[in-house]
């Protein structure tokens, strides 16, 4: 029976430590904008290729829409 119990409190020290090291989960929306091209400040005035939505794309990235709105992602 202490066997037991030895075995079972050393699984759960194993899970907490091993939980320690993780780190949460960005959850991303599901949906995509009209995005025409994206523009980031390490690349200058470049076009690069659309994303779906700031969630997909470096902080500080900005979307240029269909519309001829801007969205910075932050």
């Amino acid at each position: 029976m202490a066997t037991r119990i030895t075995c079972a409190l050393l699984l759960i020290g194993a899970v907490l430590l091993a939980g320690d090291g993780m780190e949460a989960a960005l959850a991303c929306p599901q949906y995509c904008l009209d995005v025409d091209y994206v523009t980031c400040p390490s690349s200058g005035s470049q076009k690069l290729p659309a994303r779906c939505n700031c969630c997909m794309t470096p902080k500080g990235c900005t979307l240029h829409l269909s519309d001829g709105t801007q969205q910075i992602c932050s």
